[in-house]
């Protein structure tokens, strides 16, 4: 199957997307650092809570959640155990197998970060709305003026950047 050649309007769509996305992983970063963690940390902290169904996932299953390699994991979920967010727990049916569980310190950061991250989305929802339905559906569908140009979007984000909301470096998300 041939695809149809993409227009001016899909490539900025695109480009916009990947510019909003960007800037929200920058957040996410920064968020984790400001509270002493790695993004990657931040990354394993969520899906291991993120598993509802069954609370715990093994090495792998973390590794395949954050799409690394399993000597990665293990050295991640290492460096996050000496910090006490984490701790390794033996199968109770197959004892060579080692699940992966939050600690009430590891609930309670990831809970701040989390929320942090929430309000964040709530801000860039509908510049993310407006971008995924502008790639889903043709030129024809939506008029080109409904995506926010990467002028736009800088502009919102440094409003953003500047509000009076914006917390202090110094002050752990979720806290004040």
């Amino acid at each position: 199957m041939v695809a149809e050649p993409l227009s001016d309007s899909d490539y900025q769509a695109l480009a916009a997307f990947r510019y909003a996305l960007r800037r929200f992983l920058n957040f996410s970063t920064e968020a984790a650092v400001a509270v002493g963690l790695e993004a990657q940390q931040y990354q394993a902290l969520l899906a291991l809570r993120g598993r509802v169904a069954r609370q715990l996932l093994t090495v792998g299953e973390l590794a395949e959640e954050l799409q690394i390699r399993h000597h990665s994991a293990v050295g991640l979920i290492t460096r996050l155990a000496a910090r006490g967010l984490v701790e390794r727990r033996k199968g109770a049916t197959d004892r060579r197998q080692v699940f992966i569980a939050l600690t009430p310190r590891g609930r309670a950061l990831l809970a701040r970060l989390a929320a942090a991250h929430k309000a964040e989305l709530k801000k860039a929802a509908p510049a993310f709305d407006i971008l995924i339905r502008q790639i889903g559906h043709t030129v024809s569908e939506i008029a080109a003026p409904a995506v926010p140009s990467m002028k736009q979007l800088r502009h919102v984000g440094q409003r953003l950047k500047h509000s009076p909301d914006k917390r202090n470096a110094d002050e752990t998300p979720g806290q004040g």
